[in-house]
């Protein structure tokens, strides 16, 4: 288990999968509810909620990459720990604001502190385990929180959904990881590699660099639109459904509980066919099973179509997640995975421009015309993941994959070469 030591290894990525199941289940028994709550309590309208509930992301896909960065230079332990504590305070704060005012700022805190936890966590993860057993951890990483997220809004349901109470129970949940994390995660370790990494490029030349891998590039331009595609589909398709289908609601709940279960039934045998065929080529058939999702959703007559056509959806989205991580992971090395894992991580704006254009499109083109932007979307996803994925590793660089007298070191060198669909 790397330079860590196997038990220690094995104890960081445990903690990691379970507590970022923790972690879904908490956002989602709180999240789930912060429309119903604004709503309820501050008679906000529709297009002030999206606003308010819209700002958190973007501002936090702006920060996230800087994070990585961060976490590269003094450690991850530190920037992860902080992450988490802060967005317990904003989810108390969710929780018990009084005003607009209050509730904004709680929720761009929350957001922020999740978007630098995101790619820190994962990070860690790969600092943790060996490249051969990173598919299966980035695999069933996103089975707990998938899992999560689809217990957390039920959890919330018992509780109270508007209570203050789910919120305050999320941010503890937060408290206890990030405690968790600090006792689990060497003292030594962060010092170490503190240390290490002050010898290296400063964090935002390290960025620039990670921004100027035109590999990486070409994954954030994919990733950016596959996002737009699954990250809030629930939100453009629950639009269409009770506005254009009957009983659309309750087919809808029908389409989420599919969903979940697909993802946990198929979260295994799809890291199996990753390792078979690659994660390119996993991410090219995960983009066109999208693809033919959506466009059975365009035609689509009844309840049983959408819902076969949800499995299909729902398998290119088990492919997609864990092959993009690995594929990311694959062209970063230990001294600049933090910055290339936080730059990556600007594709999250594909969850803004999810919602944004599909409500356009189906305002203006009705659900046919909102199905084939998706539809296009993952066709042009699957393109640029295999330009970025043909392309050479950058010229120069200050991570371990160019040498001290400039050159291309063996590792890079032999991606450089790699087919483009290995």
């Amino acid at each position: 288990m790397r330079p860590f030591g196997d038990k220690t290894g094995q104890a960081i990525v445990l903690l990691l999968i379970a507590g970022s199941g923790m972690v879904a289940i908490a956002r989602g028994m709180s999240l789930t509810f912060l429309a119903i709550r604004l709503q309820g309590d501050f008679g906000l309208s529709p297009a002030w909620i999206g606003v308010l509930i819209g700002t958190g992301p973007l501002l936090g896909a702006a920060i996230s990459p800087f994070a990585g960065t961060i976490s590269d230079r003094i450690g991850r332990r530190v920037v992860l720990v902080t992450a988490l504590l802060f967005a317990g305070l904003g989810l108390v704060g969710l929780g018990l604001a009084q005003s607009v005012a209050a509730f904004a700022l709680a929720h761009v805190v929350s957001s922020v502190s999740a978007a630098v936890y995101e790619p820190v966590s994962r990070a860690l993860m790969s600092d943790a385990a060996p490249e051969k057993l990173r598919l299966r951890m980035f695999s069933w990483r996103y089975l707990v929180i998938n899992a999560g997220w689809a217990v957390g809004p039920m959890i919330g349901l018992a509780i109270g959904a508007n209570s203050p109470l789910p919120f305050v129970i999320a941010g503890m949940v937060h408290f206890v990881f990030a405690a968790a994390i600090f006792a689990v995660v060497p003292a030594a370790l962060a010092e170490r590699a503190g240390q290490a990494r002050l010898q290296q490029a400063p964090g935002l030349r390290r960025l620039g660099a990670a921004l100027r891998d035109r590999r990486l590039l070409f994954y954030v331009g994919g990733g950016t639109l596959l996002m737009a595609v699954y990250g809030q589909w629930s939100v453009t398709l629950s639009q269409y459904l009770t506005t254009n289908v009957d009983d659309g609601m309750k087919i809808f709940a029908w389409l989420v509980t599919t969903n979940a279960a697909v993802v946990v039934l198929a979260t295994a045998p799809a890291r199996l066919v990753i390792e078979k065929i690659g994660p390119l080529r996993a991410m090219v058939l995960g983009c066109l099973l999208f693809l033919g999702g959506e466009l059975g959703f365009a035609v689509s007559t009844n309840a049983a179509m959408l819902i076969g056509f949800m499995v299909l959806f729902t398998i290119g989205e088990v492919l997609v997640v864990p092959a993009e991580y690995v594929l990311v992971d694959r062209i970063s090395n230990d001294g600049n995975r933090g910055a290339y894992f936080g730059a990556h991580s600007l594709s999250s704006v594909g969850n803004f421009i999810g919602p944004l254009f599909g409500g356009l499109a189906l305002g203006a083109f009705g659900g046919q015309g909102m199905f084939m932007l998706f539809a296009m979307l993952a066709a042009g996803s699957a393109v640029l993941f295999a330009i970025g994925h043909a392309a050479p590793p950058p010229a120069t660089s200050d991570g371990a994959a160019i040498d001290a007298t400039g050159e291309i070191a063996g590792e890079a060198l032999q991606r450089s070469h790699r087919p483009a669909f290995a």
